[in-house]
């Protein structure tokens, strides 16, 4: 097993997580009161699982097309990840929707 590549997908863990605990603000997605702003946020998110899925087909099509820098285990890793990040977009899509079903269905 490769254990650089381990080590990278750890770290790669640890900034994902240090971005959701609090990197956001760092990332201008502060507003005037000091809290974060939910819409630069989503965004940044929505681009990051975008550009995950489109580096992972590009390393599909460069292992399909025999390029040797591009391992089998890599491309899988990749398409694994892009897959992971979709699915947590489309279940927090599902959460959010519910939500909103809910609020609209309270009576005031």
């Amino acid at each position: 097993m490769n254990v650089s590549g381990v080590e990278n997908l750890l770290a790669e863990m640890r900034s994902v997580m240090a971005s959701a605990q609090g990197g956001a603000a760092k990332a201008g997605g502060v507003g005037a009161a000091g809290q974060v702003d939910f819409a630069s946020v989503l965004k940044s998110s929505l681009d990051g699982v975008a550009s995950m899925q489109d580096r992972s087909e590009e390393m599909q099509k460069a292992f399909v097309l025999g390029d040797d820098r591009v391992s089998l285990s890599d491309t899988m890793i990749a398409m694994q990840k892009s897959g992971i990040a979709f699915q947590t977009t489309l279940q927090v899509r599902n959460k959010v929707v519910a939500a909103y079903n809910d609020i609209m269905n309270m009576q005031v």
